[in-house]
């Protein structure tokens, strides 16, 4: 009689590899290069999409899930691409900063918290900044391989 290895359920323990990289492309997150990462689930360790693939997954299992847009960090959504004027700018930084397109920028949240923007342009009295997550609109790879299960 053998035994079944365990499966992953919301509450586990895992010790595992994992790579997140963009669909055909570069790696994002990788731990096969080094030690194995080792993470509780359901503590936001992990996005909660990623989560959901490794539950009932066997322990000793190696899979690659392919994930559209919609199932990663979302549609790029055109709303999010704001002006902020330049008091709010110079509100979140540290005087006599200079920006360059492609930065990213932290803001103070209004009730509390950080949030972050891409620069896209700057011009006279705002700056253009895109708040998508930048992994928003692209398909993703993650790839896993479960070492321990409890």
């Amino acid at each position: 009689m053998s035994i079944a290895p365990p499966v992953v359920t919301e509450s586990s323990y895992l010790t595992l590899h994992y790579r997140l990289a963009v669909a055909g492309g570069a790696d994002i997150v990788t731990t096969f290069n080094g030690t194995p990462a080792t993470l509780l689930l359901g503590q936001g360790q992990l996005a909660p999409f990623l989560e959901q693939r490794l539950i009932g997954l066997p322990e000793g299992a190696h899979q690659t899930f392919e994930l559209d847009a919609g199932e990663g960090f979302g549609e790029r959504n055109p709303d999010l691409i704001q002006s902020v004027s330049k008091a709010t700018l110079d509100e979140n930084s540290v005087p006599g900063t200079d920006y360059t397109v492609g930065e990213v920028v932290e803001f103070n949240a209004p009730k509390g918290g950080r949030f972050a923007g891409v620069l896209l342009e700057m011009r006279d009295t705002t700056a253009l900044f895109d708040f998508n997550h930048p992994l928003a609109g692209q398909p993703l790879q993650f790839e896993v391989k479960l070492i321990s299960v409890l």
